[in-house]
């Protein structure tokens, strides 16, 4: 298992009270670090904006990069909902938790190996033309469309268990038969997008989750409602929006996951990866605000995505 992070990524700052907090990627580091599990760390790179604009047009970019303070820092939302940060340190971060994902899907292809990107800041909810949601480059997407051209993959699915809906991701897909999009989400939670109805051209799954749902009924409905159409689908490769915030501890939602649970979601990814994808997956981080939490609810996804190989 490869794990792709970067220092400058640490070095992101939203402010002392903001739920994305270094300290996030601090303790997914030291927990996997003293863990058993047998992963290699390597460095994300700088993704280019060429590569971006397979999503994101370099104007939009470019635009958000000018906006970058000398000091201090700017929300580039208008309120109520000014909480995507721009830092001196951003454009870096932005571009190694892209660049992930670039790396990510070179290795799955020229040496069958799974990562995940241990990374922030997030990316699902940016949409084409619009940063939000802490996110401003959709990784996942980026990565997507990069192994379509690039390895001339056709099909791949993007399945998307953070708590939150990934309405980026569902934006910037919504039209693509190539491309599936499944979310499980607990709704009416931010962003507010994400009804069962939204089903883009066939392409879009999404998982509705009400507030108090416990461990048994989610993997229920996931299975059901929000694996089923992936296998289905048959993807050549899956790409994991992992947000841990649907855990119990975690306090921007209300959705009631042990940590252990994610291993058991995990493994039912990967059943359907060995089946149609021959094992490839790449895995990203999104939400998860618990540090507790989070640190334990990595090393049990880890744990699922190397024993299932």
């Amino acid at each position: 298992m490869i794990i792709y992070t970067h220092q400058d990524c640490l070095k992101k700052f939203n402010g002392n009270e903001h739920p994305e907090r270094r300290e996030r990627l601090d303790s997914i580091i030291d927990s996997i670090k003293s863990s058993n599990l047998k992963s290699e760390f390597r460095k994300a790179p700088l993704v280019d904006l060429e590569t971006v604009s397979l999503v994101h047009p370099k104007k939009h970019i470019e635009k958000i990069f000018s906006n970058i303070p000398k000091e201090g820092i700017i929300g580039v939302e208008k309120e109520p909902y000014a909480d995507t940060i721009l830092c001196p340190n951003s454009k870096n971060a932005i571009l190694r938790s892209c660049g992930a994902g670039i790396a990510a899907a070179n290795d799955l292809i020229k040496e069958n190996k799974r990562a995940f990107c241990a990374i922030r800041p997030p990316g699902h909810h940016a949409e084409t033309l619009r940063a939000n949601g802490f996110c401003f480059i959709n990784n996942v997407a980026v990565t997507a469309r990069y192994l379509q051209k690039q390895y001339k993959i056709n099909k791949v699915a993007i399945i998307d268990f953070d708590v939150h809906h990934g309405n980026g991701t569902q934006e910037i897909f919504y039209k693509d038969r190539t491309i599936a999009y499944s979310s499980s989400h607990e709704f009416p939670l931010f962003p507010g997008t994400g009804a069962e109805n939204e089903t883009g051209v066939g392409n879009i799954f999404n998982t509705i989750l009400r507030a108090g749902t416990n461990s048994k009924e989610f993997i229920e409905i996931f299975n059901q409602k929000a694996l089923k159409p992936i296998d289905k689908f048959k993807p050549e490769v899956i790409l994991i929006s992992a947000g841990f915030d649907a855990h119990r501890r975690d306090p921007l939602a209300n959705i009631n996951l042990e940590s252990e649970d994610f291993f058991t979601i995990t493994k039912n990814i990967v059943d359907i990866a060995n089946v149609h994808s021959e094992g490839r997956i790449i895995s990203f981080l999104e939400g998860g605000y618990d540090l507790q939490a989070l640190s334990e609810s990595i090393i049990e996804h880890l744990k699922a995505l190397e024993s299932h190989i």
